[in-house]
């Protein structure tokens, strides 16, 4: 846990700028090195507009692409923060502490899904060619779906073959808050052509029985349908799981066997979980790793073992970071 200095501060309610309106929106900062280009959206979310890697000297989409004049939401980027939780909040109920906080569904499930600073603007605090550092304040806005007061930060930077990504959490308010953290990136089925497909490694034991992507109960043995710890093709199947219990060294990896390209996903200890989505009949999936379960808070309120979810005393917060190494 890390503790960060208390700063006065008043108060004054912003309103959320409507999807589309104004040009910060569109402000898009390029990073880039030998080996990625990485767009990024400060007006949206801090989201990432796409990732490419240097493959034959040209750029590849290894995160999902979608054209500029379509970014109005953060779930039409390739990736997104989720904060201060990932994933769903069931019936839009956050327990904490023996009392449920209403928030704003925001699903088609009936659900808050994937946090709330994805749908605000972020400010710029550093530039660089390969970096940038982006500053969120929920005093600053109206209409934040989470109880208490926050501040967060989070950086993208570029070195070598590696893309960092550091998010930082820092409660405000004047009691301990409940915090999960996650991010959503989409990576491409196919790298360099229709032959050259991804195979999935999740170096993960456990998995959260599901309804409705809503845990029913602990955590068990990883089916043998959703088994991906050693390399495996994605195959047909809808997928959508949350993983835990990560064996101890393993890499979560993709590959790609035709270009012979491969990427480690990799993580902080706080990373206790992992997301894998795999739409039908797409051209992208997700591999999100997350600090906490699906459902986390509600978990957490029950005692039900590794909810992920991190109680963060007053003037303390959390630093998280998450990367990917782009191989040979």
């Amino acid at each position: 846990m890390t503790t960060y200095p208390q700063r006065s501060r008043v108060p004054v309610p912003v309103p959320v700028p409507a999807p589309g309106a104004g040009a910060p929106r569109r402000d898009l900062r390029v990073l880039e090195n030998a080996t990625w280009r990485v767009g990024v959206l400060p007006g949206i979310g801090a989201s990432v507009a796409f990732g490419q890697i240097e493959d034959a000297g040209t750029w590849v989409d290894l995160l999902r692409p979608t054209p500029l004049d379509r970014h109005v939401t953060a779930e039409e980027c390739a990736s997104f923060v989720m904060l201060p939780w990932s994933n769903r909040v069931g019936g839009g109920v956050l327990a904490f502490g023996g009392r449920g906080y209403r928030l704003r569904v925001n699903a088609d499930d009936g659900t808050a899904i994937h946090g709330t600073v994805r749908d605000f603007p972020w400010e710029v605090a550093v530039t660089t060619p390969t970096a940038l550092v982006l500053t969120f304040d929920s005093r600053d806005f109206s209409g934040v779906n989470y109880p208490w007061p926050f501040s967060a930060t989070i950086t993208y930077q570029l070195a070598d073959r590696r893309l960092t990504v550091v998010t930082e959490f820092c409660n405000q308010h004047d009691e301990p808050v409940p915090l999960g953290l996650g991010h959503h990136p989409y990576f491409v089925r196919a790298l360099t052509g229709p032959d050259d497909g991804a195979l999935l490694q999740v170096p993960y034991e456990q998995h959260f029985p599901l309804e409705r992507a809503l845990p029913t109960g602990p955590a068990v043995p990883v089916a043998e349908r959703v088994d991906f710890r050693a390399l495996r093709p994605l195959g047909d199947e809808f997928v959508d799981e949350c993983f835990t219990a990560r064996t101890a060294g393993a890499p979560l990896r993709i590959a790609y066997p035709l270009s012979g390209r491969s990427v480690t996903v990799g993580s902080d200890d706080a990373f206790t979980h992992a997301v894998v989505y795999i739409p039908r009949d797409r051209s992208y999936f997700a591999v999100e790793p997350v600090t906490n379960a699906n459902d986390a808070f509600t978990l957490h309120e029950r005692g039900t073992p590794s909810s992920g979810v991190v109680v963060v005393p007053p003037g303390e917060g959390l630093r998280a970071a998450i990367w990917l190494d782009v191989g040979a």
